[in-house]
């Protein structure tokens, strides 16, 4: 599904697609999971729940998804956050409510941690913290490990597509270059973990993982028992809301 988008021109020459919904702070971001897009089901939740409020809302696509320019094989976690980075500096300004599904939830905690003084509350849903070195490479048999050492590419069947997706030695590499989880994210703002008891993608101790990264005190986990990866039931999408809205209403509210 394409939404009308537009583009903002990063330094490197990557376009980067995005929907802007401009209201009073603090602005929530979205950022999206691996191989989604802008105008999946949470991030159009979001957007619309906004605008009810009247509040600023930004989603975008990273490089190499949506209707952003640039190839998903040649892109690492690295490249994926200074994107989100780039978004924060260049279209919002005050406080911000990040809210990452799956890998956003790693992309948020390196974005949290680059612009703490920024930072007014976390929502994660299913977060995947780490999932290059957590998830990834222990899921791998040694044939996957030698074929992906020796062709820097390996393609892995998706449950989610027909297409197998391209898993790269490249991104796996600079994956542990951004840990999140050995040391402290030096955040003290309210943060809210939900996660699905049968995600069979993530398991649901990676949120107690990150809870556990985080510095401050208000760091809250809920664990969905028959919740899935996507956590996109109309029910999960309402606590989705319910988080963002308690994270969002515990800040000062700012108008533009």
């Amino acid at each position: 599904m394409n939404e009308a988008a537009s583009y903002l021109e990063a330094d490197d020459g990557v376009r980067l697609a995005y929907r802007l919904t401009r209201g009073r702070g603090p602005t929530v971001v979205f950022l999206g999971g691996f191989r989604s897009d802008m105008t999946g089901n949470k991030a159009r939740a979001i957007d619309q729940w906004c605008e009810q409020r009247g509040q600023s809302f930004v989603r975008f696509d990273y490089q190499g998804h949506g209707q952003s320019t640039g190839e998903f094989v040649d892109c690492t976690i690295g490249m994926w956050s200074k994107d989100a980075l780039t978004v924060v500096d260049e279209l919002t300004e005050g406080p911000l409510i990040l809210v990452g599904s799956s890998m956003g939830g790693w992309i948020m905690s390196l974005v949290a941690r680059a612009r703490p003084e920024r930072i007014a509350g976390l929502v994660g849903i299913a977060v995947a913290p780490n999932f290059t070195s957590e998830i990834m490479w222990p899921a791998m048999n040694q044939e996957s490990r030698d074929r992906i050492t020796r062709d820097g590419v390996l393609m892995v069947p998706s449950q989610y597509d027909d297409e197998p997706y391209p898993i790269t030695l490249k991104m796996i590499n600079d994956g542990a270059s951004h840990d999140v989880l050995s040391s402290p994210i030096k955040i003290d703002c309210p943060v809210r973990l939900l996660h699905g008891l049968v995600d069979p993608d993530v398991p649901w101790e990676m949120s107690l993982k990150l809870a556990n990264a985080i510095a401050g005190d208000d760091v809250v986990v809920s664990l969905i028992k028959e919740g899935d990866h996507r956590l996109s039931k109309p029910h999960e999408l309402d606590r989705m809301l319910a988080a963002i809205g308690e994270v969002s209403d515990g800040t000062k509210i700012e108008a533009d």
